[in-house]
């Protein structure tokens, strides 16, 4: 079970869709919204437990960082692989895919936008049985 849960992607419109899904589950209280990346980084930088099971949905293409930036981060200070990404972009390319496998220690999948909420329900339901 996620003890937080983390939007980060900088169309506010889209964390809201994506909060929205996660307030029909019960779980509103564990989400934190981003729209800079630069900020979500540092809030799981200064975490005062770095090991809490965490849910992060990342978008790619963003303009002060992008999710592979943001994933290089979380390379370089070996940040905790209780911190799992879901790559949720608007992406199709087969290059994104490809770069998203070198990160295979935190990105667990990679999804085209919309986020649907059964995708997102089938993957919390998975992720319960681990």
């Amino acid at each position: 079970m996620y003890k937080e849960i983390y939007l980060v992607d900088d169309e506010d419109l889209v964390n809201t869709i994506n909060a929205i899904h996660f307030r029909r589950m019960g779980l509103e209280e564990r989400v934190k919204s981003f729209t800079n990346p630069e900020l979500a980084l540092d809030d799981l930088r200064f975490r005062e437990n770095p090991n809490t099971k965490t849910l992060i949905l990342l978008d790619i293409n963003m303009p002060e960082m992008s999710g592979f930036e943001f994933l290089e981060f979380m390379m370089l200070e070996d940040f905790s692989e209780s911190n799992e990404v879901l790559l949720v972009t608007s992406s199709e390319s087969d290059a994104d895919k490809e770069e998203a496998k070198k990160y295979e220690k935190y990105v667990k999948e990679f999804i085209t936008k919309p986020l649907q909420i059964s995708h997102l329900e089938d993957y919390l339901q998975s992720s319960y049985k681990k």
